[in-house]
């Protein structure tokens, strides 16, 4: 068994550069740790929803050290985390892109990130109760606001999307993307930390939905399972590789509903204001406001045994 070991690792060790450089043979040593990132963000949601990714009880008199014991973790690990993240910003496509920011000390950014961080959780925790509220309101089997809170997959999404979106506005790099994946991977909610959603949002059944990068979504949406707001096509640059951030992704305004299965595609699609989008629509063109846009059915055949 040694040789075959020792004789597989002798063939794998070239494949694995030791340059300093973002390519897909490389191993760096100022990889952030995954691991670390994600129990801060589970810490994170903790504080925004107490008891939902903890077993600790919670006296209502104590809430104030549960949080600051909390936070504190959270700050341990995450801090950290994001100075190794962020040189990765001035690494591939990210170092040739358009307005980039200009390098920086990534452990001085990393605590301004971090106060910065800090200073919008109250704004987080807002949003957050307007989409429990959303989810208690919006779904007719919803019996108390703490099943909402301490079962609802959508709402586990949306909370943890409102973190992640925090550090991709700090321009944090790979960071949030992972918070994004993990609980893609828990909930099958993806929502990439670039969208932008208004508060009293709700994502019922909360299985298959994809939200895309660039999208932007008013106040008081509901989606179903099943939605895509994705891009119709990449715009590739001179070498061609698909073109980073440019609008690709739909606008759905405010009071909108998206039933089951829906997908709607582009950066220049504008669902208007109050509009419903029926199940199983396939859509790339804008619809004016209070619309309502289904598909027709195929025509059923129903026979009875006789």
């Amino acid at each position: 068994m040694g040789q075959g070991v020792c004789g597989t690792v002798e063939k794998l060790l070239p494949l694995y550069s030791n340059q300093g450089e973002d390519r897909p043979d490389s191993v760096l040593d100022g990889y952030p740790n995954t691991v670390h990132i994600v129990e801060a963000l589970q810490i994170l949601i903790d504080s925004m929803v107490p008891g939902r990714m903890s077993h600790t009880d919670v006296d209502p008199d104590e809430l104030g050290l549960f949080l600051i014991r909390r936070l504190s973790q959270a700050w341990r690990l995450l801090r950290l985390e994001m100075e190794r993240a962020i040189p990765f910003r001035w690494k591939g496509a990210a170092a040739i892109m358009e307005g980039a920011p200009e390098p920086t000390d990534p452990r001085q950014e990393s605590f301004e990130a971090m106060r910065a961080l800090y200073d919008r959780l109250p704004a987080v925790r807002s949003l957050v109760v307007e989409d429990i509220k959303a989810a208690y309101e919006g779904d007719p089997a919803a019996l108390t606001y703490a099943e909402v809170q301490l079962a609802y997959p959508g709402l586990l999404a949306v909370v943890s999307h409102r973190l992640a979106h925090e550090l991709y506005r700090l321009s944090i790099p790979i960071v949030p993307r992972v918070m994004s994946e993990w609980i893609h991977a828990k909930t099958g909610v993806d929502i990439n930390p670039g969208a932008q959603i208004g508060h009293g949002f709700f994502i019922d059944h909360a299985t298959g939905v994809v939200i895309g990068e660039t999208c932007q979504i008013g106040n008081n949406v509901k989606l179903y399972q099943g939605v895509t707001l994705g891009a119709k096509s990449f715009a590739l640059d001179a070498q061609g590789q698909p073109v980073k951030h440019i609008k690709r992704h739909p606008t759905v305004e405010d009071n909108v509903v998206i039933y089951a299965n829906a997908t709607i595609l582009g950066g220049d699609t504008v669902i208007g204001k109050g509009s419903v989008i029926g199940g199983n629509v396939f859509l790339m063109e804008s619809v004016p406001p209070n619309s309502f846009v289904a598909s027709k059915h195929p025509e059923l055949h129903i026979k009875t045994s006789e």
